[in-house]
């Protein structure tokens, strides 16, 4: 399991299917910050309520200078589903095997009513210009999580 990212860390780069199967790569964001969060699955109460959030958010977001990318282990279909249904505009990618979000140190050891699993954590990392971590945030809240994060990168709300 890697260690989580903390400010001044280079984001590591990937490669990710998009909800239209198209590859998108976190160095075609180079030059803009850019935030990269992950959710546990598509569809779900939690997942569609911070998707919501960050779809509500995305023109302020993007006027300050941030893009936004959502990536879940979910297939590729079920997140062109989940775009659909929810009006989401900006990339959801698909990790299905946990590559980038266990190099993120997004995906590791939870407790769900006396259980210990292996999953993904909900994490949020915002990558500068050069391709470096500013903000790293784990084991987020679905809800309030976007405004948090906007209060955290001193944006208006």
């Amino acid at each position: 399991m890697a260690e989580r990212l903390i400010p001044g860390d280079p984001a590591p780069d990937f490669t990710l299917q998009d909800k239209d199967g198209k590859s998108v790569r976190l160095s075609d964001f180079r030059g803009k910050k850019t935030i990269v969060y992950f959710y546990p699955a598509a569809s779900t109460p939690g997942c569609t309520k911070q998707a919501c959030d960050f779809r509500d958010s995305l023109a302020s977001l993007q006027g300050a200078g941030y893009e936004v990318l959502g990536v879940s282990p979910d297939p590729v279909p079920a997140l062109a589903k989940f775009a659909e249904e929810e009006e989401l505009t900006f990339p959801l990618l698909s990790d299905e095997d946990h590559t980038v979000a266990e190099a993120y140190a997004a995906w590791g050891e939870k407790k769900n009513y006396g259980r210990t699993y292996m999953g993904l954590i909900r994490s949020t990392i915002v990558v500068d210009p050069e391709g470096k971590v500013s903000l790293a945030q784990y084991n987020v809240r679905a809800t309030g999580h976007v405004a948090k994060l906007r209060r955290d990168l001193k944006l208006e709300n």
